[in-house]
C-alpha cells in the first residue's frame, strides 16, 4: 500500500505527535509498505529518507504548550506537489484542525483520507470560532481515529463526529534494555523527570517543590532532568546546597533519552493535565521502570489505575513527596510496579497497533489520492 503521512509538528522538535508519526511510519515500512512523511522542518535538520519537509515552522501557542507549525502559500504548494507525486492509496493526517500542513492536506486533496486525532481539552474558543473554515477540511476525512477517549471526547463535542480509538503505539524493544548514564543509579536514590522545563503543565515545579521537600530529609536523594529549557530557572526554584544533586541534561537523543530511563530508580511524571494518552509513560513502561505520576485520567488509564505504576494526587507536591519516599525505601515494591508495567506496556507496541491503522485505511481505500481540481 502507498501511504502518505502528515505531521502538523516541527519534526526535529521532540514531541508526541512526532514520535507517533515516526514510529508508525516505521512500522509500516517494515511491514513492506512504501510511505512518506510530509512535516515542517527546519532547513539544516537531518531527516529520514521517507520525510519530506514542508518548509520551516512558527512557534504558536496551542492547548497549554508551544507548537511549531507551518501554515502558507509556500507550504501549501508543497503539501500539492507531494500528493501529486506521492499518488497515495490513502492519505493519513494527524491533528487535521490544527492550523498547519494537516489541514493544508485536507483542502488540497481528494481521495480515500484518514485522520488520527490527539488532543483533549475542555473547551477551545479557536475552534469555535474557526468551525466553519475547519469544516471544508474536515467533512472530506473518510476515517478517524482517536488515541485515547479524552481525545475521543474531543472531536466529538467540538467537532461532531465519532472515531475508532487507537491508542499511540511505542517500539518496546527499543526501550527495553540500557546501559545507565555515567555517574547515575539506579541505586536507590535517583528520581528522574523526562519532558520541557519550561513547560508549566508538565509539572516540573511541583516535582522541584517535592525533591527540595526530599532532599533536607534525603542526604543522598538526587534528581535526573531530560529535556529542554532553561537551566537557571530550574536551579532558581531550589536551595543551593541541593544543586549539586541535580542534574540537567538539555535535550537528548533518543539513545540518551533511554539510558535516562534506565538511570533512575522512579520516574516521576507529574503533568497538571492536557494529556489524552501518556506517551512518556508507555516509553518508561517499555525501560521497565518504576513510575510515580499524577492521577490525570489518561495516566491513570494507561498505568491501569495503579496496577503498572503508583499513583499521587495532581498538583500535590507533599503528596507526591511522601510516594516517592515510600518508593525509594521499597525495593520489592519497585520491581512489582517494574515487571507489572513491562506486561502492560505490550498492548501499546506497534506491531500491534499499526495493524488496528491498517484496518481503518482498508475501510476507505477505493482509489488513489489526487489534487483538488486536477
Amino acid at each position: 500500500m502507498r501511504i502518505g503521512i502528515v505531521c502538523p509538528y516541527m519534526w526535529d522538535v521532540p514531541g508526541g505527535v512526532q514520535a507517533h508519526v515516526r514510529d508508525l511510519a516505521e512500522a509500516l515500512i517494515d511491514d513492506g509498505h512504501r510511505v512518506s512523511v510530509m512535516a515542517p522542518a527546519s532547513d539544516d535538520a537531518p531527516l529520514p529518507a521517507y520525510v519530506v519537509s514542508a518548509g520551516r515552522a512558527v512557534p504558536v501557542p496551542y492547548n497549554g504548550s508551544v507548537a511549531r507549525l507551518t501554515f502558507g502559500f509556500l507550504s501549501a504548494n508543497r503539501v500539492r506537489k507531494w500528493i501529486r507525486e506521492g499518488r497515495f492509496d490513502v492519505l493519513h493526517v494527524h491533528e487535521p484542525a490544527v492550523p498547519s500542513v494537516g489541514l493544508l492536506a485536507c483542502w488540497v486533496a481528494r481521495g480515500p483520507i484518514v485522520a488520527t486525532f490527539h488532543a483533549s481539552y475542555e473547551r477551545s474558543r479557536a475552534v469555535s470560532v474557526t468551525a466553519p473554515v475547519l469544516h471544508t477540511a474536515l467533512e472530506k476525512i473518510t476515517g478517524r481515529i482517536a488515541v485515547s477517549d479524552a481525545a475521543r471526547k474531543t472531536l466529538v463535542e467540538h467537532m461532531g463526529g465519532d472515531a475508532v480509538l487507537i491508542p499511540n503505539g511505542v517500539t518496546v524493544d527499543r526501550y527495553a534494555e540500557a546501559e545507565p548514564l555515567p555517574g547515575w543509579g539506579p541505586d536507590g536514590t535517583v528520581l528522574g523527570f523526562l519532558g520541557r522545563m519550561d513547560e508549566p503543565r508538565k509539572g516540573l515545579a511541583v516535582l522541584l517543590e517535592a525533591f527540595a521537600k526530599l532532599g533536607e530529609e534525603r542526604p543522598g536523594v538526587r534528581l535526573l532532568v531530560a529535556g529542554p529549557g532553561d537551566a537557571d530557572d530550574v536551579y532558581g526554584k531550589l536551595p543551593k546546597h541541593l544543586h549539586d544533586r541535580v542534574g540537567l541534561l538539555g535535550m537528548v537523543s533518543e539513545a540518551d533519552k533511554i539510558r535516562a530511563l534506565h538511570s533512575v530508580d522512579v520516574f516521576v511524571a507529574p503533568n497538571l493535565g492536557g494529556e489524552s494518552f501518556g506517551i512518556v509513560l508507555t516509553e518508561a513502561m517499555s525501560a521497565g521502570a518504576t513510575i510515580l505520576a499524577s492521577d490525570i485520567p489518561a495516566f491513570r488509564k494507561v498505568l491501569g489505575d495503579g496496577q503498572a505504576g503508583a499513583l499521587f494526587a495532581t498538583g500535590d507536591s507533599a503528596a507526591l513527596a511522601r510516594e516517592a519516599a515510600r518508593l525509594l525505601d521499597d525495593p520489592e515494591r519497585r520491581a512489582k510496579y517494574s515487571d507489572e508495567a513491562r506486561l502492560a506496556v505490550r498492548k501499546y507496541d506497534w506491531s500491534t497497533v499499526a495493524r488496528d491503522v491498517l484496518r481503518v485505511y482498508e475501510t476507505v481505500t477505493g482509489g488513489p489520492v489526487g489534487v483538488e481540481d486536477e
